[in-house]
């Protein structure tokens, strides 16, 4: 074999180990996930809870949020609704402080969430439990209660069911798919296995002191949940997940809005990787620590919709080779011929099938597939212009329609 077809082959079969790698663990746990029931809650003491919202120049949708946070079941004089505000307008500042919420102004040269929360934890006194929103969630009105009913003493930290809150373009519906897909993969799926859920950045609940401790130590400029992640499951501490719990959260609805979000996003998950990535082996040899070499692998997988999107192109490519060189004996050339990417393909296809929620199968749905290249490519654009996106601040608008 020719040096020119023996590294484009090696290529290939690389290219299709990682995506295969993928495939397997999204249809693993999208299987497992099939089987996950939220845990009965038991009799539990009222604890004392902060709704912590930080917020970056988030004046369009703040009032609204912060409103309907007060509106819990749980018993008003045992919760505080904290509004973190980084430059906002000086109205809508005046509009939050004549409502029944703390709000905490700060200002940073280079601003976080991080920077946010840390600041706020300098000033207020102590809770029982912190429940952490983005400045766009909303929660139903029984989640502090349901949060509160399934915390013990062994269950510390909570991730909640964060859902769409919007559904009016194609693209917040193919990311409110993408987020319950998470759901079920990342968090029903473990979590049946024994395996901690994952953290989303939002909709979260910890022990005040757990939260406040860990957080102290967190520097990141994106993907703060990413290294908290990390350092509570390298301290053995096991993540819940409560399905029942919902919080709403407003989807991303343009395609520069979401190229910018997935760019954020891969970032932190390519940087966690190479930062921790020996750190996990070392651990799971060494410690027997499961749940860390699960979270650095799943920093190693190929987002899903590149995996579908690239296994879709590459078994074209293979058929259109067979059926342009029929008889030349070219498909010979390959290691791997088309029926295994025939075969990931419906591997890939199959775990979708598992994990997307029966709501989502609908026509309007299947209309928004249409815009599932577009997605594609903006998510290959991200891919490749990663550099730099994890040390600055990039911030997603929200209250846009």
């Amino acid at each position: 074999m020719e040096i020119p077809a023996l590294f484009f082959n090696i290529l290939l079969l690389l290219v299709f180990l990682w995506l295969a790698l993928s495939a397997v663990y999204f249809l693993f746990f999208g299987f497992t996930g099939l089987f996950y029931r939220d845990k009965k809650p038991t009799e539990q003491p009222l604890r004392k809870i902060a709704v912590l919202i930080p917020g970056y120049k988030e004046d369009a949708v703040i009032i609204d949020v912060a409103q309907k946070a007060l509106h819990q079941s749980y018993p008003g004089e045992y919760f505080e609704v904290i509004v973190i505000a980084d430059s906002f307008q000086p109205t809508t500042l005046e509009k939050l402080k004549k409502l029944p919420v703390r709000v905490l102004e700060v200002s940073f040269e280079k601003s976080t969430k991080a920077k946010s929360l840390n600041r706020a934890f300098e000033i207020l006194p102590d809770y029982d439990i912190a429940v952490i929103l983005d400045a766009d969630n909303i929660m139903e009105n029984d989640f502090l209660k349901k949060i509160n009913a399934h915390f013990s003493k062994n269950i510390r930290i909570i991730q909640g069911h964060r859902a769409a809150k919007n559904l009016n373009t194609s693209f917040a519906i193919l990311d409110a798919v993408s987020e319950e897909i998470n759901n079920h993969v990342f968090r029903k799926g473990h979590r049946v296995v024994g395996l901690s859920s994952a953290l989303i950045g939002s909709g979260m609940a910890f022990d005040y002191r757990l939260f406040k401790s860990y957080m102290s130590r967190i520097k990141a400029v994106g993907g703060f949940d990413k290294e908290l992640e990390i350092n509570l499951l390298s301290d053995r501490e096991t993540i819940h997940y409560l399905h029942s719990a919902i919080v709403y959260d407003e989807k991303i609805q343009k395609p520069d809005a979401f190229k910018g979000q997935r760019r954020r996003w891969l970032s932190a998950q390519y940087v966690y990787f190479g930062r921790y990535f020996l750190k996990g082996l070392r651990d799971f040899f060494l410690k027997g620590n499961i749940d860390l070499l699960d979270k650095i692998l799943q920093m190693a997988l190929v987002p899903r919709i590149l995996t579908l999107g690239v296994t879709i192109l590459i078994a074209f490519f293979m058929a259109l080779t067979e059926w342009v060189f029929t008889g030349l004996n070219v498909f010979n050339w390959f290691w791997i011929n088309t029926f295994y990417w025939y075969l990931l393909l419906g591997v890939v296809v199959l775990s979708f099938f598992m994990a997307v929620p029966a709501k989502f199968y609908s026509f309007r749905s299947l209309r928004a597939l249409l815009s599932l290249p577009k997605g594609f490519g903006l998510m290959l654009l991200s891919l490749l212009n990663l550099k730099g996106a994890n040390k600055k601040f990039i911030h997603t608008r929200h209250g846009q329609n």
